[in-house]
Order: C-alpha cells, then sequence, then structure tokens
C-alpha cells in the first residue's frame, strides 16, 4: 500500500545510503503509528529496521553509537546531528519475560511478528512511500482498536512491560482494548512485581506526560495496575482523576514530575494518608520508583502541602510569608500549581476559591516585589547591630530573627534605618554591659 507521510529528510537520507549499499531499509515504531494516526511526532522518534547486521552498518555509516549491537542497535547521526536508532531485523529465540534472546532475521515480515501491539506493527519505507502492514494495524488504529500481534497471554508474558504500555496506547490514543487482548492483558497484571522499578517509573512519567493521563489512570484502575504499581492509593475519583490533568507547569517537562505529586497527594489522602504522614509516605514511594533523592523530597514536600492553604495562611499575612519561608519559595510556587488544579477539578481544601486565589495571588506579589523569606533578605546583618553595640552571639541571631517577624508583618521596614531602629527598640530592656560584652 501507498502512503505519504512526512518524514524528516535526514532518516529518508539514512534509509537511501543503506538501500543503495544493497540492504532493506524500513521506518518502524511509533513515529510510523502516529503519522499513520494523523499525530505528530518527535524527530528523533524515527526508527530505522535493516537487513544490514551491525558490522555492515559500519561500513556504511563513518560514525555509529553502540547503543546495543549484540540487539542489532546502532545509533547513527543525521545532518540535523540528531541520533537516529537503526536495528537489524530480528526475531526471538526465547523470551523470559523481561528480556528477549534474540537472533537477526533475513526478512522484515518476522521483525514485525515479534512485536507487542498490531499498530505498532506496521512498517513504512521512506523512499517507495509504502506502507508494509501485515497484521491488520491500519485498519485497527482506524477502528479504534488496540490489538495484540498473535496470542496475547505469550505477548505479555515475553514482556510484562507491555501490559503498561498497552494501558497507555489505550488512553492516550483514544483505543478500546480488544477482548481477548484485555483478558490476556488481566491475566498478566500479576507479572508486573518481575520489572524493575525503573522501567514502571519510566513508564508512569510517560504516562503524566500525555495530553490526559486519566485516560491511562483509569485504565489502570480498571485493570488492577494501579493496585499493582501503587497498592498506598486509594481509589481514584473523576476529581481526582480530573486535577491530574489540570496541573500544568512551566517547561512543559515538568508537567509529568508535578502530576505525580498530584496523583500521590489524592491517591495517600483516600487512603488515610495526609499531611506529614502523606509526605513522608510519598517519599517512601518516590524512593521506591527509583526517583532520584532531590526529586522525591521535592515532590513529597509538594504532597505535604496538601490541597489548599490552612485557615491561619489563609486569615493573615504574616502567616502567608512565614509558610512561604518555612516551605522555601520554588517549594510554594508548585504547590500553588497543585492547589489551583485540585480547586479547579473540585477536590480543593476547604478554603474557597477566592480565598485561594487571594493567597497565591499575594504571596506571588511578595515574592515578586523581594519580601524576604530568610535572614539574608534583611537590609542589615549581624555586623550591623554588633557595630551598634550588640555582643557577637545567639542573641544577634535572635533579633534578626525578630526583625525579619516584623517585615512580614510590614514589609516597608525592611530599610536599614527602620530595622536598626527596631532592633534598638527590641533591645531597650537590655543592660548596656550585656549589649556592650563588658561589666560594669
Amino acid at each position: 500500500m501507498t502512503i505519504r507521510l512526512s518524514v524528516p529528510v535526514p532518516v529518508r537520507e539514512l534509509a537511501e545510503k543503506l538501500e543503495r549499499a544493497g540492504y532493506e531499509t524500513w521506518a518502524v515504531g511509533g513515529a510510523v503509528r502516529d503519522s499513520v494516526h494523523g499525530q505528530p511526532e518527535k524527530r528523533e522518534d524515527w526508527d530505522l529496521a535493516t537487513r544490514a547486521s551491525p558490522a555492515e552498518m559500519r561500513r556504511v555509516f563513518r560514525r555509529t553509537v553502540p547503543l546495543g549491537p549484540e540487539y542489532g542497535t546502532l545509533g547513527v547521526f543525521g545532518r540535523d546531528r540528531v541520533m537516529y536508532e537503526i536495528t537489524t531485523f530480528r526475531r526471538d529465540v526465547a523470551t523470559y519475560g523481561r528480556r528477549a534472546v534474540v537472533a537477526f532475521a533475513d526478512t522484515l515480515e518476522e521483525d514485525l511478528a515479534r512485536r507487542d501491539f498490531t499498530i505498532n506493527a506496521m512498517a513504512w519505507h521512506p523512499v517507495r512511500q509504502e506502507l508494509l502492514d501485515p497484521h491488520g494495524g491500519l485498519d485497527d488504529l482506524r477502528a479504534g482498536v488496540l490489538r495484540a500481534v498473535g496470542s496475547p497471554s505469550e505477548r505479555f508474558r515475553e514482556d510484562y512491560l507491555r501490559v503498561l504500555r498497552g494501558l497507555r496506547f489505550a488512553g492516550a490514543l483514544g483505543l478500546a482494548v480488544e477482548s481477548r487482548t484485555w483478558d490476556g492483558l488481566v491475566d498478566a497484571v500479576s507479572g508486573l512485581d518481575r520489572l524493575s522499578q525503573e522501567r514502571v517509573r519510566d513508564e508512569l512519567l510517560k504516562v503524566m506526560g500525555g495530553a490526559e493521563p486519566s485516560q491511562t489512570l483509569r485504565l489502570y484502575q480498571r485493570s488492577g495496575v494501579l493496585a499493582a504499581v501503587l497498592p498506598e492509593l486509594g481509589e481514584l475519583d473523576a476529581g481526582a482523576l480530573a486535577a491530574v490533568d489540570a496541573t500544568k507547569a512551566r517547561p512543559a517537562g515538568q508537567a509529568a514530575l508535578r502530576r505525580v505529586a498530584t496523583l500521590l497527594l489524592l491517591g495517600l489522602e483516600t487512603a488515610g494518608e495526609s499531611g506529614r504522614a502523606g509526605q513522608a509516605a510519598a517519599f517512601r514511594i518516590l524512593r521506591r520508583l527509583r526517583f532520584s533523592n532531590a526529586n522525591s523530597d521535592r515532590l513529597a514536600k509538594v504532597v505535604g502541602g496538601g490541597r489548599g492553604p490552612s485557615p491561619a495562611v489563609v486569615a493573615g499575612s504574616t502567616a502567608r510569608r512565614r509558610w512561604v519561608a518555612d516551605t522555601g519559595s520554588e517549594r510554594a510556587r508548585e504547590i500553588f500549581r497543585v492547589w489551583i488544579a485540585a480547586h479547579r477539578a473540585g477536590r480543593g481544601g476547604a478554603t474557597t476559591t477566592a480565598e485561594l486565589l487571594g493567597v497565591v495571588r499575594s504571596a506571588r506579589r511578595d515574592l515578586h516585589d523581594g519580601v524576604p523569606t530568610s535572614l539574608a533578605g534583611l537590609k542589615v546583618g549581624g555586623h550591623d547591630l554588633i557595630a551598634r553595640g550588640w555582643p557577637p552571639g545567639p542573641a544577634v541571631g535572635s533579633a534578626l530573627r525578630r526583625l525579619l517577624e516584623a517585615v512580614w508583618e510590614d514589609p516597608s521596614r525592611n530599610e536599614p534605618a527602620a530595622l536598626l531602629e527596631l532592633a534598638d527598640a527590641h533591645c531597650a530592656a537590655e543592660p548596656p554591659a550585656a549589649r556592650q560584652g563588658g561589666s560594669a
């Protein structure tokens, strides 16, 4: 079948070079699927499959990167300086549920037969504009169906990650899972404990980086996947799922991480874990999934921020500024976005939308105006107090903290003269000898 797709010029050039050397070469994988489906694909998602062995590819291309030569995969740079994966046709020799033993194959048909779903088992020839679709992936895609290649139970046993990938494809592309494929998928959920936590984490982040993660999360719940990979979470209702979708971020690449925080916040609350207990539980989950220490700490603190500000933070500017200082300005900004998403989805805290937006706007204005969140933001320091007769020691630190509280009450006080006057007033009751460090 001839079908025209928009392929990056460097991909076509790489395929042409292999074809001129006598090696049949096709575009395969997600870029073909998404292009056929009319969805935008990333330039680096274009992968090629070829009859050339890794050794033969090295003779064709001046520079290659060994991404997995034992599996036939090399990286080759196009003239756009993007590295594209090129893999020798393969067939499975044995599968163990985590890693397959493969051998190089003679035909593309053998290679496509080992793929997971029919929508991923299509190949397109960048030179001849020809689509090879031996398993009916195009018809399934047009009908909105996700179907396993061959026996569903065998496909999932070969690699249990296909359970998660299948649900992600179904959710992201709006596909209904074919009944035999669904049954095989559900039966394979018990094998997810054989996957490394890193693979589960990476798949979860792909889901969270999509346009509407809720579509896949619904399938996670329905299939039992959510209980298998995140057993600490309670049932997610429509409001919780909508809050995950509504959680945004700038830059957009941060959205996946922030949505993980929203998911954990609302799922743990449903299970009875909130506040400090929820923060601790979130940290344990994130570390189990092999998130970095930095991201685990960061996202757990967002979970600890709850679904909205406390009544004290709503009621008083000093309490609000103290909360921002204790939380940290960057973390506060992240928490604000989760609060807003939860409120938009009807899952906010006890505060009204107007109260929430008032807190967020006031806090953002404070940060923009440079209201200090630490002693470093005061326009006087310990050396200024010592110059006025304060003895070095704990009293100086205590006085600076009182000045910071005074500035939180009235930011206009953050001027050297005003602060020194306040410091003098605070210490008026101190004996002169104590201030000067001498004896009477």
